[in-house]
């Protein structure tokens, strides 16, 4: 089937070049990613994935992360189960 219809879009540079980085480790050109992401939405009728408003908890973890606060590093997994064993 040829490929003739044109998708144009607006968004901040560094979203593009970042999203583009990881399409690239993929694999995957942006108009792949873009042609696999439509497939999806045809293919389940919707999005293929959840869209939601984060709860107030999930909101307070997020942003506790960006400023890099209750994180916890492990320098293997053993370590990680140990942690979440306790």
């Amino acid at each position: 089937m040829a490929r003739n219809a044109m998708i144009r879009a607006r968004m901040e540079a560094s979203l593009k070049a970042g999203v583009e980085e990881i399409f690239k480790e993929l694999g995957l050109t942006p108009s792949e990613a873009i042609n696999l992401f439509y497939h999806q939405v045809m293919l389940r009728k919707g999005l293929p994935f959840k869209v939601e408003i984060p709860n107030e908890e999930t909101d307070r973890v997020i942003e506790n992360t960006r400023k890099g606060k209750d994180l916890h590093r492990y320098d293997n997994i053993d370590e990680l189960f140990e942690d979440l064993e306790r």
